[in-house]
């Protein structure tokens, strides 16, 4: 099947997939955007999997002050190397998690950091577990590992804090 070199171009920028990945996915899934999408978002997942366990001693440290400057939030966001950190992909992700923090008030980082006797819901308390903002289908988790297939390295949220005057 031939698939015109706009529709490979479209999928690429849609997703930040290769040439080749993008061209084969479509050749696969004869022509179909959306599944061509899905298959590539799975494909990139399974290889973001594998890089969780590398080192991320790299990063920065993103603040978000909201409108009127009565909320913020401060984020430690990690990756390998520092020509990552000083990608706008990069910097992009650290301020919108900057605002998930913000906007949604994540008292734990991981389900694992939320103590045994607190009664919240993990997909509320847990910043790692919450619905993001910008897509609610999706968690921030999601958004991560999204990040890690798209910039090729582990990207690592380490801390984050969150600020509201008067509170």
């Amino acid at each position: 099947m031939q698939i015109p070199t706009e529709r490979v171009k479209e999928l690429r920028e849609k997703c930040g997939a290769g040439i080749m990945d993008c061209r084969n996915a479509l050749i696969e899934t004869q022509g179909d955007m959306e599944k061509a999408q899905e298959m590539l978002r799975e494909k990139g997942m399974l290889a973001a999997a594998k890089k969780t366990e590398r080192v991320t001693a790299q990063g920065l440290i993103h603040a978000y002050v909201h409108t009127g400057g009565r909320i913020g939030a401060l984020i430690e966001l990690n990756c390998e190397t520092d020509f990552v950190t000083r990608t706008d992909e990069f910097k992009a992700l650290a301020h919108d998690l900057a605002m998930q923090v913000a906007a949604m008030c994540p008292v734990y980082l991981t389900e694992a950091d939320k103590p045994v006797d607190c009664d919240t819901e993990p997909q509320v308390a847990c910043l790692m577990l919450q619905a993001y903002i910008k897509d609610p289908t999706r968690t921030v988790q999601d958004i991560i590992m999204e990040g890690i297939a798209r910039l090729g390295e582990n990207i690592r949220l380490k801390r984050f804090a969150r600020f509201e005057l008067g509170g």
